[in-house]
């Protein structure tokens, strides 16, 4: 059901489409921090990614993540969208500051 939502929300240009994981429980010295205080998770699964965008000699570039790929964002930007009660996030293609391989949950 999520999936066919998503098709109908296909990043543009170099934009792609992320889900954040929900944030890590943090415990410093035995204390918990309140999820206020954590902030909110900047791992995410990319959806969908956009064909990409001109550079400056005029040929496309590519958007180099996929669907399924985990990402580290930049913690501010991006549109938020809810779908399925889910919260996505359009981001740039530079927003995505990392790629991980081989990651396990």
């Amino acid at each position: 059901m999520a999936e066919q939502a998503f098709r109908k929300f296909l990043p543009l240009l170099d934009r792609v489409l992320v889900e954040r994981g929900p944030a890590k429980i943090v415990i410093h010295g035995g204390i918990v921090l309140p999820e206020k205080s954590q902030g909110e998770g900047l791992q995410a699964t990319v959806v969908a990614g956009g064909w990409g965008s001109k550079g400056k000699d005029g040929e496309i570039q590519p958007v180099n993540v996929k669907g399924g790929d985990k990402v580290l964002l930049a913690e501010y930007g991006g549109t938020k969208v809810v779908l399925d009660d889910k919260d996505s996030f359009f981001k740039k293609k530079k927003k995505t500051l990392k790629i991980f391989f081989n990651y396990v949950d």
